[in-house]
Formats: C-alpha cells, structure tokens, sequence
C-alpha cells in the first residue's frame, strides 16, 4: 500500500514540475530578452540557477538531518546526470544541438576549472571552510565576467528588446515555486521508494536524490531543445553544474561539518571530471550530434550499473 501511494505522489508531482518547468523557462526567457540578455545566458543563470535550486535546499536539509555526507554524492551524481541524461537526451531529441555561443570563451574553461577544483579538494576526504569560501569567490567571479561577456557582445549587436507585463513575473514566480515545491516532493517519493526497496543511503545520494533534483534541469532542458531552443538546454547544464560545484557543494558546509564517503573518490568522483571533459571536447566544434547524445547515455548507463553494485 506504502508503494502504491509514493508512486503515485511520485506521478503526480513529475506532472506538475512538466508543467510548471515551461512556465518558468517561457517567462524566464521572456523577461531576459526584454533585458537585453541573449538566450544562452538566460539558460547559464535564470534557468539553470533557478532549475539547481532543489540541489541546494535538498542539500542542507541534509545537513541539518544530520545526513551530509547526502551532500557531495548529490553535487557529483547530479553533475553526472546533467551531461550524461540531460544533454544525452536533449541531443537525441533534437538530433543536432547547434551552438551560437562560443562556450570555450570562458564558460567550459570555468567547468572544466570547477570539476577539477572539487577533485582536487576531496583528495583528502574532507572539506574545510576556507574551500567553502573559495568556491562561493568562484561562483561571483563566473557570474561577473559573463554578464561582463554579455554585455560586450550586445554592443556589437544590439538586440531588440521585447515588451512584457506583470503577468510575466507572476508566471517565473509562481512556475519557480511550484518547480521546486514538485521537485522536492519529487525527491521525497523516491526516497521513499529506494528505502522500501532497502537500498544503501550513499546510492540513494548518488543516484535517486541525484536524479530527483535533476529533474528541473531533464524537463526544462528537453523542453527548450523539442522547441529549437538548444543553446538554453547546453546554457543549463553547464550553469547548472558550475552552481552545483560551487554553491551547493560550499554553502552547506558553512552550517556544519561535511562527510565525505571514502568511495566517492574510487568511481564517482572521476566519472564525474571525465564527463567534463567528455562534454568540452564534444563541444570544440559547436554542435553536438545525435550519435554524440548516444555516448553520453552511454555513460549514464555505466553510472548506473557501478551504483547497482554499491547498492548491496
């Protein structure tokens, strides 16, 4: 009975974070044009910020339960999940992801910076408060030269600006509530479903509370890509990562001490720095084909089959 009421709470909160994820991306896109900010940095920040904010709050919580080493394995998992699902699918749907935006300006050097940074701060399997402090430095000085980009690159080209109402930020409002209200309860059915099943709470870290939180990033970037809209599906993974790294992995360290599971540096932790790198080198030419979407669920594939045999 147990089963059959979390997978319906499950149903119906995907069905309303469906809905309430286009609001949010249409609204969102509408007030970043209407400010002169081009699509690919409405996906880098406003949507993939907004879409990663379950990862945050997911993420404390964890802390204050008492679970942080939840923490990390939700920043790599969801890290994994967002190039090898998200993008994996996003490619396959729209059989060929062009990119108007050179992302090797400084938007995948950041990533590949960010992924490597956290490689190198768990090496120790610890995370102090002075590494929390350096990657929340990280995040403002990403922010700061990409609006600075932005702005350089609308000088040269302005863009038209569009017109909107109030009704406009009602729906970003209202859509971002109910994202992350669905998300979260999203996360709480397949909690639920994994401890039925007996399932060891690093796994459920790594795999269902990793894929649970990404669920914003799935929909909306699916969503964007089955509209022509690939730049705001590649603009919200790698935003979403970046944040990931570090704002989720730095900010709940500030409200208490972060476990580290000694595992995650074996498997995870380079999958995660290889996807990373997988993603930049697929992104060298600008597009990103159906095939390429393949390897990557590929990957996703063999992520979860290392978790299936942790899950004993």
């Amino acid at each position: 009975m147990d089963v059959l009421l979390y997978l319906g709470l499950f149903i119906i909160s995907l069905g309303v974070l469906l809905k309430a994820s286009s609001w949010f991306v249409d609204a969102a896109e509408r007030i970043g044009l209407a400010l002169g900010i081009s699509s690919f940095i409405i996906g880098l920040t406003i949507v993939a910020f907004g879409t990663s904010l379950p990862e945050l709050a997911t993420s404390i919580a964890a802390v204050f339960s008492g679970n942080s080493e939840i923490v990390v394995g939700n920043v790599i998992g969801s890290n994994i999940t967002n190039i090898a699902l998200v993008l994996g699918l996003s490619a396959l749907l729209s059989k060929r992801i062009e990119l108007e935006y050179n992302i090797w300006h400084i938007d995948m050097p950041y990533l590949w910076a960010s992924a490597f940074l956290l490689w190198f701060a768990l090496r120790d399997l610890q995370f102090s408060l002075f590494e929390g402090c350096l990657f929340l430095f990280g995040i403002v000085v990403f922010l700061g030269y990409s609006f600075k980009a932005d702005n350089e690159e609308e000088e040269k080209e302005p863009m038209e600006r569009l017109s909107i109402s109030w009704k406009t930020y009602a729906m970003v409002v209202v859509g971002g509530l109910l994202v992350w209200l669905s998300a979260d309860y999203t996360i709480f059915a397949i909690q639920q479903l994994s401890a039925i099943a007996g399932i060891n709470p690093e796994v459920i870290a790594l795999s269902a509370v990793a894929l649970g939180t990404s669920l914003p990033e799935v929909i909306v970037s699916l969503n964007a890509a089955r509209r022509g809209k690939a730049s705001i599906a590649v603009g919200n993974v790698l935003g979403s990562n970046i944040f990931n790294t570090y704002v989720v992995m730095s900010i709940p360290s500030f409200f208490g001490k972060l476990v580290i599971p000694t595992d995650i540096n074996e498997v995870f932790l380079p999958l995660m720095v290889a996807m990373t790198i997988l993603f930049g080198i697929m992104t060298n030419n600008k597009k990103i084909t159906r095939w390429e979407g393949v390897a990557l669920l590929m990957f996703y594939a063999y992520f979860a089959s290392e978790l299936f045999k942790n899950s004993g």
